[in-house]
């Protein structure tokens, strides 16, 4: 007799207890992106409006898209900042699936948007829910996705968005072992970090992929989960040498009795 018990698996978590949340962006041009890359270009390669065979093809609907691999929710490949990490091809698909841990401060991020997740902060969060679990994907929940700029500039020109402390994220790999990071703007750094002159580039994002793992970026509706308990799962392409490319994260979480 056959073994249903992935099966019953599934039917089970597409039950009522549980609730299933997109954690995505939908993608198009209008699509929140980094400051630095075009809108996704979308232009019609075959159309069946007209009902008419183009070229003696079957009548059919077909686009070719243009856009950067960083665009909208995407994923981070160690290859993104270093040129020996693994792309996208070489993440293996027992990867792609993570117990979820939401480290709220969107209360703080609403009060300073130049506020940045510390060390202090996720042991404070653990007196409260419990140890991170090895394996886990934290997710830093800002509420930036509500944000209609995602760069959040001032009068002049200059971004103000929340970010990760790179000894967080040490903190995080070294004590934790975590498996990956998400958070909902676009640099794992905060905005005054990024745009400091002078500064060393980015040094949230080029930590965590040079120790190899992938992080996923403007992000949404994490203020529809609960700190602990959901899972999340995260697919993109298989593609070769890919540094990152849009990204589709959705979790699954048991709904609050």
């Amino acid at each position: 007799m056959a073994n249903t018990t992935l099966w019953n698996l599934v039917a089970d978590l597409k039950s009522p207890k549980y609730k299933w949340v997109d954690l995505t962006h939908e993608l198009s041009p209008e699509t929140p992106h980094w400051y630095g890359f075009k809108p996704l270009q979308q232009d019609l390669l075959f159309d069946y409006a007209d009902g008419t065979p183009k070229d003696k093809l079957a009548p059919m609907r077909c686009y070719q898209y243009s856009v950067a691999s960083q665009y909208g929710t995407h994923v981070d490949a160690p290859i993104h900042f270093h040129a020996d990490g693994r792309s996208l091809s070489n993440i293996e698909v027992n990867e792609l699936v993570f117990p979820l841990v939401i480290i709220d401060k969107s209360a703080e991020c609403a009060a300073n948007p130049d506020f940045i997740l510390t060390v202090d902060d996720i042991k404070d969060w653990e007196k409260n829910y419990g140890k991170i679990p090895e394996g886990a994907f934290v997710a830093f929940r800002s509420d930036w996705h509500k944000k209609a700029n995602l760069d959040n500039p001032d009068e002049n020109g200059i971004p103000h968005y929340p970010g990760w402390d790179v000894k967080a994220i040490k903190w995080l790999v070294e004590e934790r072992n975590i498996g990956a990071i998400g958070h909902e703007p676009a640099d794992t750094d905060p905005g005054f970090i990024t745009t400091r002159e002078g500064a060393y580039p980015y040094p949230g994002e080029q930590y965590i992929l040079s120790v190899d793992r992938f992080q996923i970026e403007v992000m949404r509706n994490l203020d529809q989960l609960p700190p602990t308990g959901a899972i999340i799962i995260t697919a993109f392409p298989r593609l070769k040498h890919a540094v990152g490319f849009p990204a589709r994260a959705f979790a699954i979480a048991p709904k609050e009795e």
